[in-house]
């Protein structure tokens, strides 16, 4: 009797052990990589602050990277798992023969704004003026020559000066030091530009210039190893973008950009403003940004004159996810209009 006691406590422990341990399966962990400060970026903080990369069985490490071919080597060592940034990056990579696709763009055309020192009064007047960038060849580089285009500049006829300095927030604070003559920003820095007395040349949100900006990207050989996991990334990315666009949620964006951006509480108002004007709803890659950013890289690398843009995209994740009413699910839950 004693013995089938024992038997049934050994059998019933080793059952509870399993149990437990099943029930308490720990979270992936995933570093993801991203190369901007910007209210676009704000459905990746959301994901990590809101839990929804939690929800989704993931222990996401968010890391800034300055540039996107730092963000790119990284990627590529396989030191990062995932990276959010531009379709430059993606591009870059292909001709140097690394195979990176993106698989969803928040943001397909340009959104930032032309603005330049006090005194400089229309954009004809920044020909062979100082222009600062975050890299050369970067989507921020790339949006200035597109938007330069788009109002009569010829970047390397106007001997439109580049000059590489940093992020949105270093730009500002260079431009605000005369460091440089003109720069393009989001929404949020513009309009405090503006305030000080710094001019806006051009409003490039509101024309329809197509490039592929805020994207998630990643290794082929990853998404192939762990599906199932970049299927959850992705559930929890599409979430933080429907809570930051929800109308319920709004006061908690605020709140998340002001933090984030180290911005006042008007100055969130215009960073969700910009999160509204640029990010798509159903955030599948435009083949014509990607043509238009290939446009400009082949000057610089002859090899993409030959590459097919629609092959650096994988959305199937996206359309799948999509297909099966995810998306519009989250809309509802979270009042995007």
């Amino acid at each position: 009797m004693i013995c089938r006691r024992l038997l049934l406590i050994i059998f019933l422990s080793i059952v509870g052990t399993n149990v437990i341990s099943e029930g308490a399966t720990a979270p992936t962990k995933m570093i993801v990589a991203y190369a901007s400060i910007s209210p676009r970026v704000a459905p990746l903080w959301a994901a990590q602050e809101q839990g929804f990369f939690k929800k989704n069985g993931i222990e996401a490490e968010l890391i800034f990277v300055r540039g996107a071919p730092t963000l790119v080597a990284a990627l590529t060592s396989g030191d990062m798992d995932i990276g959010y940034t531009g379709g430059t990056a993606v591009l870059g990579a292909s001709a140097a023969g690394i195979d990176l696709k993106i698989l969803a763009v928040l943001t397909n055309r340009v959104t930032y704004d032309l603005v330049a020192r006090p005194g400089i009064k229309s954009a004809e007047e920044l020909r062979g003026k100082r222009f600062g960038v975050t890299s050369i060849g970067g989507t921020l580089w790339m949006a200035a020559v597109l938007g330069l285009e788009r109002v009569g500049i010829d970047s390397a006829r106007d001997d439109i000066r580049f000059l590489v300095i940093g992020d949105q927030v270093v730009l500002s604070q260079a431009l605000e030091d005369g460091r440089i003559d003109a720069t393009v920003v989001d929404i949020v820095f513009s309009k405090r530009l503006n305030e000080k007395g710094f001019p806006i040349l051009a409003e490039f949100h509101k024309t329809n210039l197509p490039i592929t900006s805020s994207s998630i990207v990643a290794r082929s050989a990853f998404t192939r190893k762990n599906p199932q996991l970049v299927e959850n990334f992705m559930k929890a990315i599409l979430e933080g973008m429907a809570f930051v666009l929800g109308s319920a949620s709004k006061p908690a964006t605020l709140k998340l950009l002001q933090r984030r951006l180290r911005v006042s509480e008007k100055e969130a108002e215009e960073g969700f403003a910009d999160i509204a004007i640029g990010m798509d709803k159903k955030p599948y890659p435009s083949m014509d940004g990607l043509r238009n950013i290939q446009r400009l890289m082949k000057l610089r690398n002859a090899k993409l004159a030959n590459t097919k843009v629609e092959d650096l995209v994988d959305d199937q994740i996206l359309r799948r996810l999509d297909e099966r009413g995810f998306i519009d699910k989250l809309f509802v839950t979270y009042g995007v209009k």
